[in-house]
């Protein structure tokens, strides 16, 4: 009998699709009204951080080098407050295969579908993570489809996203370029359905999990170049996997004492899944459109339920403009001679600031670099800006107004990491939970989740519920 496959048909199978094509039943983490067992969905669906390393290092994935920027910190100490100015660092995480950290998620998605009889993997992305998904493909044999929102109504594509279409496509996937809009996920699901191929999600516990040896080989890289951990670590945000997998491997090394940074590129007024919006901004990822609504409902990704968890982990998050990221890119190449993309300058931009307001003997680190190529280069992506009617011009960073304006920085002590407070944050994400789920009421067990799930205290939680009217039963 021949499945009906409209989008509403489709839609209402979303669970059974999602199941099929993980292979991970997560109604049985579920308990209470709203909390699901988050650490015992990533021990028993995961893999340990020994076999992670194993499973990465035998398609060449991780132990990149970590690299002391030593003129971008002269450059801050210029600027700073006497005594102030810390190290910065860089992970490079362009070393692996694909030419970004997610390269380690792949690798685990990836070899988890073959180990469970998967002929092929499918993920919908337009970042980097859909060329680390096709190389690791490559690498084990298997098939691989990349599903990517790529063009608007007029059919005028990002530079960006088109030049990780080549990159897809140059390690054998098949790439399914799209409109912007509903269509993606519907077409997404339909894919999984019709070919029987494993969603390899960024989110499963598998794909968060690879993400841990990042934030583990920071800690033992800086412990025997330098005898101590980092102050502080700066992750681009965006789906909050990034942080989160960083995260979790510095607790796993004990690094229990470093303060985690999320940074994200500031498109506040520009909607994502907006056809007039989606030309407008020139970052593809690593911005607020993705970083804001992940943080404060993570479970709105392509599983049940998410195991990037980014308020779980997060303390301090900034955001930077555009461009102070071109600027920093630029000051990377031609102050330390490495070109980078974007997604790692996001940081880098934040970190740069951030450095000002530390001492001398301390040290911030970014903890990613990507690839850059053909169309992540400045030129192509301002030009595209100048195409879609956004000027271009020196100035001061806080006059830009994001989808009119990109303003270069006319002097490096310009560049700032803007607070995002998050406690306004840790409240949205408590709404949305009760929202999502219309509640009226919640456990104790529920307040506990809530209250470790966007770390915060249990008086703060409380009186979100409260003002929500939102009872707690025993």
């Amino acid at each position: 009998m021949t499945r009906e496959m409209t989008y509403e048909a489709i839609m209402s199978r979303r669970g059974e699709i999602m199941k099929r094509a993980v292979g991970i039943d997560y109604s049985v983490f579920e308990y209470g009204k709203v909390a699901f067992d988050y650490e015992k969905i990533m021990r028993e669906t995961g893999y340990t951080l020994q076999e992670m390393q194993q499973i990465q290092g035998e398609t060449g994935v991780g132990n990149t080098p970590l690299l002391e920027l030593k003129n971008l910190t002269a450059l801050s100490r210029k600027i700073a407050p006497e005594g102030k100015g810390a190290r910065i660092f860089i992970k490079d995480e362009a070393s692996n295969p694909s030419g970004s950290f997610k390269a380690r998620r792949a690798a685990n998605a990836v070899y988890h579908a073959k180990r469970l009889g998967y002929k092929g993997v499918i993920a919908a992305t337009s970042g980097n993570y859909g060329a680390a998904v096709a190389s690791q493909a490559a690498m084990q044999g298997l098939k691989c489809i990349i599903i990517q929102e790529c063009y608007d109504s007029t059919g005028k594509g990002q530079p960006e996203i088109i030049e990780k279409a080549r990159k897809c496509e140059a390690y054998g996937a098949e790439v399914v370029q799209l409109t912007v809009g509903p269509e993606l996920f519907y077409t997404f699901l339909k894919m999984l359905e019709e070919t029987g191929y494993f969603n390899a999600s960024l989110y499963t516990p598998f794909g968060i999990a690879g993400v841990e040896t990042l934030g583990y080989e920071l800690a033992m890289q800086f412990r025997e170049r330098v005898g101590k951990d980092p102050d502080v670590v700066v992750c681009t945000n965006a789906g909050g996997g990034n942080l989160t997998g960083t995260a979790r491997g510095l607790i796993k090394a004990g690094a229990d004492e470093v303060k985690i940074v999320g940074a994200s590129v500031n498109l506040k007024g520009l909607h994502m899944a907006s056809d007039g919006d989606f030309n407008r901004k020139s970052f593809t990822t690593g911005h607020t459109g993705f970083g804001i609504p992940f943080s404060t409902w993570p479970d709105r990704s392509d599983v049940p339920r998410s195991a990037a968890r980014p308020l779980r982990y997060m303390d301090r998050y900034v955001l930077v403009n555009q461009g102070e990221v071109f600027y920093m890119t630029e000051a990377l190449a031609q102050l330390e001679g490495l070109e980078r993309g974007p997604a790692g300058n996001t940081s880098l931009a934040a970190a740069f600031a951030l450095a000002q307001e530390m001492d001398q003997d301390q040290i911030i680190v970014v903890q990613e670099t990507e690839y850059t190529g053909a169309g992540k280069h400045i030129q192509p992506q301002l030009s595209f800006a100048k195409e879609n009617g956004i000027k271009i011009e020196f100035g001061n960073p806080e006059d830009e107004i994001q989808g009119e304006n990109i303003i270069l920085p006319s002097h490096p002590s310009l560049i700032k990491a803007r607070e995002i407070e998050m406690e306004k944050l840790r409240g949205s994400y408590i709404k949305n939970c009760v929202t999502q789920n219309n509640l009226t009421e919640v456990t104790e067990e529920d307040l506990a989740f809530l209250i470790k799930d966007c770390k915060t205290t249990r008086e703060f939680a409380t009186s979100i519920l409260n003002s929500l009217n939102v009872k707690i039963i025993e």
